[in-house]
């Protein structure tokens, strides 16, 4: 019996918004003076010319999301915010001291956990606290995940006022049953207001997070999410595959069963349905997951290949060093990665001894630098091309070799140097930029490590 694409290539597989994957990294030739060493060089190198990026993770949720597999603490006890942000300003303070002059923030995100759940006081708290130490580089962007069902008004004021001028809004399913399964009750009215609250303060950019292959989701259910989210017109909007790691450890993925998910072609034709609606509606797709209208700078930087993907997903900015504070969060310098603890009483106690929180990380090989660069392009641009002096790799005829298959299914087009990902290849980029992936291939994971990757 012949077999479709999706049952074919939908295999576990990383999301690659790192090369090498975290799994992968050496950590046993990772310390924190050679993490000092990197981002050090990194912030002389780009800091008067890009600026830098901040990540500040913010944890705290007031109710647990069986959908998510990020790092939170939940608690609805809101003097927790005093203490965080202390320690966050506290961490800033310790790079800043290492920096050699003052930074250049060109980017900053506020990821969690759930960003609104700090009180508007202390956002404005933290923002200040940052700029006690830095500037603001010119044409910088300053973006935070939104809530719909806690932020206010008054928050979207503030951060606007502070220089923000994109949220993304956690949207995932507006079906009732799919969002008691997800334990996400979001009315559909909750949306709009915050959508149209951000519009009518200024925001340049509002993008909304959708989600497909969540528990009891239906094609119904995906036509309907997305004539809504048409009706709002966001900028931007992600639409992602149902990440399913139930075996990590603290993770929220609980309350239905794996026969509860939609599963291979019935998962695919609820992307596929999605995306044809939303390209009918005006929204390009510009990377992996990602929509934008023409209007929006992400487009716009996909079109001038100035699209960027990192930790923090896809940006129009390209900074060579990222900082990641707060726990959990993982730093970038280009030449080697670093993360922090995941655990919060941890994190608390390493700043108390004036030590940075990170506990592991990895430094890039000339090898690494290479196929990083060749995924990035593979994600970012659809393509990626090499010659005998750059981008070449002694394994590049194995990886072309592994790729015929995929030129025969019409996913991509090979020349003589450089390959190109067909529109029909889209769906499967994380598949190709696994032939790519050399830490892979040469170790193939024998426990559950990835989500699958359709």
């Amino acid at each position: 019996m012949k077999i479709s694409l999706t049952q074919k290539y939908n295999v576990p597989g990383p999301r690659y918004t790192s090369y090498p994957t975290v799994p992968y990294w050496n950590e046993s030739d990772f310390t924190e003076q050679k993490w000092i060493e990197s981002f050090q060089k990194a912030f002389s190198e780009s800091n008067t010319q890009n600026g830098i990026s901040l990540y500040i993770h913010l944890p705290f949720c007031e109710s647990m999301c069986t959908f998510c597999g990020c790092n939170k603490r939940i608690t609805k006890n809101h003097t927790v915010e005093e203490t965080y942000i202390k320690a966050l300003l506290k961490e800033w303070s310790l790079y800043c001291k290492l920096f050699t002059e003052k930074p250049l923030i060109k980017e900053i995100h506020l990821g969690g956990g759930t960003p609104t759940f700090f009180s508007v006081n202390n956002l404005e708290h933290l923002i200040n606290g940052i700029f006690s130490f830095a500037n603001k580089a010119d044409h910088y962007e300053f973006s935070f995940e939104g809530h719909p069902n806690n932020t206010t008004y008054e928050q979207l004021k503030k951060l606007y006022e502070l220089g923000f001028r994109r949220v993304s809004f956690g949207v995932q399913d507006y079906a009732e049953k799919v969002q008691k399964a997800i334990h996400r009750i979001q009315p559909f009215h909750n949306v709009a207001k915050v959508s149209f609250w951000a519009k009518e303060i200024g925001y340049t950019s509002i993008s909304h997070d959708l989600i497909f292959g969540l528990p009891f989701q239906n094609l119904e259910n995906i036509i309907d999410t997305v004539e809504k989210t048409n009706s709002l017109k966001p900028d931007r909007l992600a639409f992602y595959s149902y990440a399913h790691v139930p075996w990590i450890k603290g993770n929220g993925q609980r309350g239905f069963n794996d026969e509860n998910l939609p599963k291979d072609a019935e998962k695919r034709q609820l992307y596929e349905i999605g995306k044809q609606l939303l390209s009918e509606n005006g929204y390009h797709e510009i990377g992996m997951d990602h929509f934008a209208l023409k209007t929006d700078r992400l487009y716009k930087a996909s079109q001038s290949n100035q699209l960027h993907r990192n930790f923090m997903g896809y940006s129009a900015s390209k900074t060579q060093l990222m900082i990641g504070l707060g726990v959990s969060s993982i730093s970038d310098s280009w030449y080697s990665f670093a993360q922090n603890t995941k655990n919060l009483e941890d994190y608390y106690q390493l700043l108390e001894w004036d030590k940075l929180p990170v506990v592991k990380g990895h430094v890039l090989t000339d090898e690494d630098l290479t196929i990083r660069k060749h995924i990035l392009n593979l994600t970012c641009e659809f393509e990626t091309s090499w010659n005998n002096k750059t981008g070449y790799f002694k394994e590049l005829p194995d990886v072309l070799f592994d790729l015929k298959e995929m030129e025969r299914d019409h996913l991509i087009v090979i020349e003589e140097h450089k390959i190109k990902i067909t529109e029909a290849g889209k769906p499967f980029v994380r598949n190709i930029c696994m032939a790519f992936d050399l830490h892979l291939k040469r170790k193939s994971p024998e426990t559950n490590l990835f989500s699958m990757t359709i």
